[in-house]
């Protein structure tokens, strides 16, 4: 008797779990981490790109090859003119989240400007503007 008591027991437990998780109410906490621009306050385009973007095109912008393709920004072609890394950071791409949300126009040519003119990079003329990504926003 003691173990059917045990089983009822159980499984009244068991369903009232199952009930009280239905009843719970649903967060969407799908982009908690880029839903706030006060979670990035660095103003520097090195101390965002230290933040935030080193972590996947690592300290030197060499990219990496792992989770997921992170291309190198050092010696990187693209960045020549400055309307596509700002659209990147923007807007995102592939495993580029799209950091538009977290950083305002200011950051996001701060970063951009930096990346341009770092690891190797030469390409002083033409930086961005908080204009440029407004335009892009």
């Amino acid at each position: 008797m003691r173990v059917f008591t045990s089983l009822i027991v159980s499984a009244c437990l068991l369903t009232g779990a199952a009930f009280a998780q239905d009843a719970a109410p649903k967060v969407d906490d799908s982009t908690a981490w880029f839903g706030s621009s006060s979670v990035l306050t660095q103003q520097t385009g090195e101390g965002i790109y230290k933040a935030v973007c080193a972590s996947c095109h690592m300290p030197k912008g060499e990219g990496a090859v792992g989770a997921g393709k992170y291309p190198a920004l050092a010696g990187n072609e693209t960045l020549e003119f400055p309307e596509y890394p700002i659209y990147m950071v923007t807007m995102g791409g592939g495993a580029m989240p799209a950091l538009g949300t977290v950083l305002n126009d200011d950051q996001i040519a701060a970063v951009v400007n930096y990346i341009r003119t770092s690891f190797g990079n030469t390409y002083n003329e033409d930086p961005a503007t908080p204009e440029m990504v407004a335009e892009t926003r």
